[in-house]
C-alpha cells in the first residue's frame, strides 16, 4: 500500500504544491483546508476543516485513520501572517494568528500524533518561518505564533522520540504566492537580502526543500531548519 499524507491548508500555495508532488510520487493525500480543492486525483480526499477548531479536526482525522489505515506523514502547513507595528497590533489580530498558527498546528499534531502512536511510527512537519530567528520588526504577533510552534515542535519531538515517531519544523521567508504578492516588494526584498536568497523562493524551491527532508532520514527528530542563512 502507498504510504499515507495529511497536509493542511491544500487549497492553494505551498499545501496544494505539496499535494501534487506527494501525489505525482506515489503517496494517498488527505488534504484539510476550509475551502474546497481544486485537486483531482484518485489517491487524494479533500476535507472541508478549520484547525482552529479542536473538535472538527479529530473527527476529520478520526476518519482518514479509518479510511487509510494509517497516517504515515502530517504536514502542518495551513497558517495566517499580519505584519503591524508591536504597539499598534489589535489584541484580536494576535488572537487569531496564535489561534490559526499556534493551535491549530497543536490540534492536528494531538489527534494525528494518537493515530501514530498506536501505529508506532511516523513523521510530523511543522512549517514555520525565518522571521522568528530574524527577529522582524513588524512582525512580533506572527513571530510569537511561529515560535510557539519551534517550540511546540521541540517538546513533541522527546515526548514522541520513544514511540518512532519524528517531528520537525521547516522554514521559509517569502514565498511567491498570493499572500506575499501583497506585500511591498521592498519589504519582501530586504527580507530575501538577510537571508541570502536575494531571488526569492519559488513555490517549486519551497516544496523540494519539504520533500528533502521527508527523505533524509539522518535529520534528528526536533530540528529546526530554515531554507536560507539565518
Amino acid at each position: 500500500m502507498p504510504p499515507v499524507a495529511l497536509i493542511t491548508g491544500t487549497s492553494k500555495g505551498l499545501g496544494y504544491a505539496l499535494a501534487l508532488r506527494l501525489l505525482a510520487e506515489g503517496w494517498t493525500v488527505h488534504g484539510f483546508s476550509r475551502q474546497s480543492t481544486a485537486i483531482e486525483h484518485p489517491q487524494f480526499t479533500g476535507h472541508l476543516v478549520d484547525i482552529t477548531d479542536e473538535s472538527a479536526v479529530r473527527v476529520a482525522v478520526e476518519n482518514v485513520a479509518q479510511s487509510a489505515a494509517r497516517i504515515d506523514l502530517l504536514i502542518n502547513n495551513a497558517g495566517a501572517a499580519s505584519m503591524n507595528a508591536l504597539l499598534l497590533t489589535p489584541g484580536a489580530v494576535a488572537e487569531k494568528l496564535m489561534r490559526v498558527n499556534y493551535l491549530g498546528t497543536l490540534h492536528c499534531l494531538q489527534s494525528v500524533g494518537k493515530v501514530m502512536v498506536r501505529q508506532r511510527g511516523g513523521l510530523i512537519i511543522n512549517l514555520t518561518t525565518v522571521a522568528v530567528p530574524l527577529s522582524l520588526e513588524g512582525e512580533a504577533a506572527y513571530v510569537a505564533s511561529k515560535a510557539a510552534v519551534e517550540a511546540l515542535t521541540r517538546v513533541a519531538a522527546t515526548e514522541l522520540a520513544t514511540v518512532g515517531i519524528k517531528v520537525l519544523a521547516l522554514g521559509f521567508g517569502p514565498i511567491d504566492t498570493d499572500l506575499t504578492r501583497a506585500v511591498p516588494r521592498a519589504s519582501l526584498a530586504k527580507i530575501n537580502t538577510r537571508i541570502g536568497r536575494p531571488q526569492g523562493t519559488a513555490i517549486a524551491e519551497a516544496v523540494d526543500f519539504v520533500i528533502s527532508a521527508i527523505q533524509d532520514k539522518a535529520i534528528p527528530s526536533g530540528s529546526v531548519r530554515y531554507l536560507g542563512e539565518v
